[in-house]
């Protein structure tokens, strides 16, 4: 994987498909709201008695297929936002792989809502993205 993007790499670009560089402070920002969606996708909720947390992605994965194939559409966009932030091709596979993964696991009844409750690709991703950007959660520089 690339090395993290400083400030300098945000505002060159890499000559890709979007429009406008972005400044460090605009990077930041969105990890934190993708970061937040990524959250309530995949830890929003404490299952009671346990240490272990689950998300609207979870739930609604419960539901026959239709429920996977909705939170994997809504995942894909944590992968649009990266993509919208320039991140490198290499990094975009690898997270559309995560919510692929999750999302044809979570197919197959109850082993795939635990494995869509453990794996949680959302917030793998959110990782993945703040690892090349250089940033930590609640971090702004």
């Amino acid at each position: 994987m690339s090395r993290p993007m400083t400030y300098a790499h945000t505002m060159a670009g890499n000559g890709s498909h979007h429009a406008g560089p972005h400044t460090a402070e605009d990077v930041a920002q969105r990890l934190r709201r993708i970061r937040r969606l990524a959250w309530i996708l995949d830890a929003a909720f404490r299952l009671p008695g346990t240490r272990f947390h689950v998300g609207v992605d979870a739930l609604v994965g419960l539901l026959p297929v239709g429920g996977s194939v909705v939170m994997g559409c809504v995942s894909l966009y944590i992968v649009w936002e990266a993509w919208r932030l320039r991140a490198p091709t290499g990094l975009l596979v690898r997270m559309m792989a995560n919510v692929l993964l999750e999302t044809a696991v979570d197919t197959i009844p109850v082993v795939g809502d635990l494995f869509d409750a453990a794996y949680k690709a959302n917030l793998r991703n959110v990782a993945l993205l703040e690892q090349y950007f250089g940033h930590t959660p609640g971090h702004t520089s």
